[in-house]
């Protein structure tokens, strides 16, 4: 098998040799590439690979970004005032990053206006182009008309 590692000098040893002078620096011989011909061992602190290891997956999941969605509510005939106020913080949602989720929530009868919820969804839309581009258009489930807008990447 060829050995490397930090204290031995790189080259072909026996399966004995190599554990030999693994003992003797008290620690482990690891197999590296086993479909290698020869195959590559390494000596080393294995507990203190794996640790290190792990540590490295914790760093990169803390990196990683978390979606957050936030959501806003209309109803079929929201007036100016009260759709600007959303919009606005819409825009506010867009610009920290979050995805947001704007709905339309008919109640009662309020189900046969389904035009006006989707005329004000696809305006929210247009109004929140610069921030954001739309990931769903607007899609009745049930009594909501729902849809996704995602933040632009800087």
């Amino acid at each position: 098998m060829r050995l490397v590692g930090d204290n031995v000098e790189v080259g072909i040893y026996s399966t004995r040799e190599a554990l030999r002078l693994a003992n003797e620096q008290e620690l482990d011989l690891v197999q590296i590439s086993p479909n290698a011909d020869p195959p590559v061992c390494k000596i080393m602190d294995y507990k203190k690979f794996l640790f290190e290891q792990k540590k490295r997956e914790k760093a990169l999941k803390a990196k990683a970004t978390k979606v957050v969605v936030k959501e806003i509510r209309f109803g079929p005939q929201t007036d100016d005032h009260d759709y600007e106020f959303k919009k606005k913080h819409a825009v506010k949602f867009l610009k920290d990053g979050a995805k947001l989720k704007a709905f339309v929530f008919f109640k009662g009868r309020s189900i046969i206006y389904k035009d006006q919820g989707q005329i004000l969804l696809l305006r929210l839309a247009q109004d929140l182009e610069e921030y954001g581009k739309v990931e769903q258009m607007p899609k009745l489930e049930g009594k909501r008309m729902i849809m996704f807008i995602a933040p632009k990447k800087k």
